[in-house]
């Protein structure tokens, strides 16, 4: 099928594109070792498949991604239904995350917010109060200028305008944070 052939084709070249991202996430990588270092938990968020990659970057840190090691703190705040539901539900829906980080988040903490559009309301808002909190914070988005790219201290622009291919992006980028963190907290 012409549509495959095309998909995987477009996937090959934005990720030889990535290399063009490293030194950017190496600096990323680096101050989110600093706040980590300092006893922060790196918090996750975004909507749908980046809400997926959010639960699956912070069971990495949890758990383990190479390394039978201590936990790296860290939460998705995509998982507690009942939070999210009772928010949504008695406030807005735009206020899922923000919430949870008023409730748990401190300033040492990082904030990496997943978003392929970089305009879904619930995640610039918890950048918001992120930012006001003095969090650190990171965007995982695609290549076109964006409301998330405005608002973060980090940004991280997977080269494509395919929803698909920037969440290959995004879990690739996430996955070599945590060996990143890994490598340099267990040595």
């Amino acid at each position: 099928m012409d549509s495959i052939n095309k998909y995987l084709n477009q996937s090959a070249e934005v990720a030889s594109e990535q290399q063009k991202l490293k030194p950017v996430f190496m600096e990323i990588a680096e101050e989110v070792l600093k706040k980590v270092e300092q006893g922060g938990t790196v918090f996750f968020c975004g909507n749908g498949g980046s809400a997926a990659d959010s639960q699956h970057l912070a069971a990495e840190l949890i758990g383990r991604f190479k390394k039978n090691r201590s936990p790296i703190s860290s939460m998705a705040l995509t998982t507690d239904t009942s939070i999210i539901t009772s928010t949504a539900n008695d406030f807005s829906y735009d206020d899922i995350f923000s919430r949870q980080l008023l409730g748990l988040a401190k300033e040492q903490d990082v904030l990496i917010a997943i978003s392929t559009s970089g305009e879904s309301k619930s995640v610039l808002n918890a950048v918001d109060v992120a930012n006001s909190m003095g969090m650190l914070t990171v965007g995982f988005t695609g290549e076109n200028h964006n409301q998330l790219c405005e608002v973060v201290n980090y940004k991280l622009q997977i080269p494509s305008n395919e929803t698909g291919i920037i969440q290959q992006g995004h879990i690739t980028f996430g996955q070599m944070l945590c060996l990143f963190l890994e490598e340099k907290l267990f040595n």
